[in-house]
């Protein structure tokens, strides 16, 4: 499949170009997809699909588009070609359209990063049907407080080719599994409180068992019964690994090169400056086997790079694009992150919460906004009370506040305990002096 693919990319770049393209990039994938839900002791949905795609980049006299087609058929996309290409020539011209310099491809890399589960063809439909069954009968046998259940198991086989009429040839292939579920309790004080735990990976072995997740996601949501305002005030904040990814979407637009270029980040002019606390450091690492984010190169084809973005606080690089890179005068980096780790302490969740005389841990967002430009943030939250190290009980409807330039100052520690079932690999971490809106 790989040659044909191949193939069938090199033929669509010398069409574009015979029809006047100065410049083209192709991307053809192929994904197979199965997703179950189990619900009240039924199987509630199996779905099985799979797409065929080809996006094409026109890039004629600095006049830019892109198409999209599920129709791999030559005689289709031969017209299909002609027609992106006759429509890129009424584009107003932009002397930034251009693919990147071959000079950040790099074509021999070879490393084998462990994103393919060779056992992906040997899994029929009645163990996925299995495993979600058993992750909701594990939830449902927590408690009888608890009103429903949602289970779900999804896996996907994928293999995509992207090739540049200026060198770049590169293709990918990968699984992933997810499975977990959603549960909703009842509350005596009124209200129906829910939760969920979810995991995903590249290999089906690496997800945690069906009683673990069926039980965790349980759990979570019985944690939430009697939850309530607390008086406002100034806490201590504790953010689980999990909830904290919302965090660094504060961070994470304002480094971007069409942040910058639109003069929309609050970050610019700090490169090589303290933005944060010494306990924040993001590494940027595409060669983790077997990482959700690991990658070659990234969606532009550049050739993937670990870098250090943020050392203790200080700001070393921004996502720096191929074209938002050079309106701004400014080499690449990468369009996107890969995985990003920490630099993890010594401690886990339980260990901090113990030091912690007033605080709320934090285990989820709802709602809420930053703003890139400012850095002013306000987020709903739910949690639980910390006092003298224990946990009190569960809070809801309280908001955070403040600015980003000031509230990652106050990060104080950062967990052990990184969580694996996503691309950013986040700690918990913990913040003093949090204003807390709430009674």
């Amino acid at each position: 499949m790989s040659t044909e693919r191949l193939e069938l990319a090199d033929w669509v770049i010398k069409q574009a170009q015979k029809n006047g393209a100065d410049q083209v990039a192709v991307n053809i994938s192929n994904q197979r997809q199965v997703d179950i839900e189990f619900r009240d002791k039924k199987l509630e949905t199996l779905t099985e699909s799979t797409q065929n795609s080809l996006s094409v980049d026109i890039y004629s006299d600095h006049k830019y588009s892109s198409h999209s087609t599920n129709d791999l058929r030559r005689d289709a996309l031969q017209r299909f070609i002609e027609e992106a290409v006759a429509s890129t020539k009424y584009l107003a011209r932009d002397e930034y359209r251009a693919l990147p310099d071959p000079k950040y491809y790099n074509l021999n890399v070879d490393i084998d990063l462990k994103i393919r589960d060779a056992g992906y063809e040997q899994i029929d439909s009645s163990q996925r049907v299995e495993l979600a069954e058993a992750i909701e009968a594990a939830a449902m046998a927590q408690s009888d407080k608890i009103i429903s259940t949602t289970a779900g198991y999804s896996d996907v086989l994928y293999h995509s080719v992207k090739v540049h009429s200026n060198g770049f040839s590169g293709q990918r292939q990968g699984t992933s599994f997810s499975a977990g579920a959603e549960v909703t309790v009842k509350d005596p004080n009124g209200g129906r409180p829910e939760d969920w735990f979810w995991a995903t990976g590249c290999f089906r072995a690496d997800l945690p068992s069906a009683e673990s997740l069926g039980t965790q996601a349980a759990q979570r949501a019985l944690q939430k019964i009697g939850q309530e305002k607390i008086a406002s005030g100034l806490y201590t904040m504790v953010v689980e690994n999990r909830a904290a990814g919302r965090l660094l979407g504060m961070l994470r637009r304002p480094m971007t090169a069409r942040a910058l270029q639109q003069k929309s980040s609050y970050l610019e002019g700090m490169l090589g400056k303290q933005i944060a606390s010494d306990k924040l450091t993001l590494v940027d690492d595409p060669f983790i086997e077997k990482g959700l984010g690991s990658r070659l190169y990234d969606g532009e084809g550049m050739v993937a790079q670990k870098r250090t973005f943020i050392d203790r606080g200080v700001l070393q690089h921004y996502f720096i694009d191929n074209y938002y890179g050079k309106k701004l005068g400014m080499p690449p980096t990468t369009s996107s992150p890969s995985n990003v780790l920490f630099d993890y302490g010594d401690r886990d969740l339980e260990a901090m919460i113990k030091d912690v005389d007033k605080g709320i841990l934090i285990t989820g967002f709802i709602g809420g906004n930053s703003n890139s430009t400012t850095g002013d943030f306000s987020f709903g939250v739910t949690g639980i009370l910390v006092e003298k190290g224990e946990l009190v009980k569960p809070v809801n409807e309280m908001n955070i506040s403040g600015n980003a330039k000031d509230f990652w100052n106050k990060l104080s520690q950062a967990g052990n305990d990184p969580y694996l079932y996503s691309s950013w690999r986040i700690p918990t971490l913990v913040f003093e002096d949090i204003d807390f809106s709430g009674i």
